[in-house]
């Protein structure tokens, strides 16, 4: 296998076909998206162009240095974001506001301190969901996320690492068609990020929705997508466009020490200006 760098929007073939595909899983369409705010003077225009498909059940990573624009582009695929050129699609419905197709995991865990570990998933589920299924659901992703146990606990009870997979259950529960995580590990320590990695892989083999994961992490990003996308500016004020799309044509489960892939991880943060201190 080989890895590979492209710049064209479509997925590729072995990335559209690798993960067997909920049946909820639907595609995430950004078809020449642009976004501008207003500010004092005029406007600053942070995206322009932006031009990909997220397939059903693929994983995609977006990356890029701090303020080109990654969880803007994450905000407007959840519809918080009206964007001011192009279209964002969920399946063949463009974006116009929140769709319930949708979840969204974010960096802290945003639990209620005063509701249990399983009322804090029960969140999540659709409006309207009879009591015995909504039971069953999170009775289901607890057990998924090895948190049986503490279904009764607070999250005060509960370390970082739990309190975080709580969060993916609660995003999981609406069985959503599109699952977006703006830096969800990004607050934990070293190791148990590496166990969250993980878990999110094992939770995709069992339910591949499609993921759009916004990360500072290039490593961890290599090691979670099908393809990578490297979002920055031509100039310092100028706009965010994508630099470059990488297909990462390994299997899951992967190795971290892959070579390839490690040559690739040093490639990436060159291009985004971080110098490697030799060992």
């Amino acid at each position: 296998m080989t890895l590979n760098s492209a710049v064209t929007p479509g997925a590729s073939e072995s990335s559209a076909n690798r993960h067997a595909v909920s049946s909820a899983a639907v595609p995430l369409v950004f078809d020449a998206v642009g976004q501008s705010f207003a500010v004092p003077g005029g406007t600053h225009e942070v995206l322009r162009e932006v031009t990909f498909t997220a397939e059903p059940g693929e994983i995609i990573s977006v990356i890029g240095s701090s303020g080109c624009g990654k969880s803007t582009l994450l905000r407007a695929a959840a519809g918080l974001n009206r964007i001011t050129a192009g279209t964002v699609r969920i399946g063949e419905k463009a974006v116009t506001g929140l769709d319930p197709r949708v979840a969204i995991g974010f960096q802290e865990p945003r639990l209620l301190p005063w509701r249990t570990v399983a009322d804090n998933v029960a969140l999540g589920l659709p409006q309207g969901t009879k009591k015995a299924e909504g039971e069953a659901t999170v009775t289901r992703l607890l057990s998924l996320v090895g948190l049986s146990e503490y279904a009764d606990h607070r999250p005060k009870e509960i370390s970082g690492g739990m309190a975080q997979r709580v969060s993916l259950a609660r995003a999981l529960a609406r069985t959503p068609g599109v699952l977006l995580l703006d830096e969800p590990f990004g607050a934990l320590d070293a190791l148990t990020r590496i166990n969250m990695q993980d878990l999110l892989l094992d939770v995709h083999r069992q339910d591949p929705t499609t993921i759009l994961l916004v990360t500072h992490d290039v490593e961890e990003a290599l090691y979670l997508s099908d393809r990578v996308i490297v979002l920055g500016k031509d100039t310092p004020e100028g706009p965010a466009t994508i630099q470059r799309i990488v297909t990462v044509d390994r299997a899951h489960p992967r190795d971290r020490a892959d070579a390839e892939i490690t040559a690739l991880r040093s490639e990436l943060l060159a291009e985004l200006g971080v110098e490697e201190i030799a060992a």
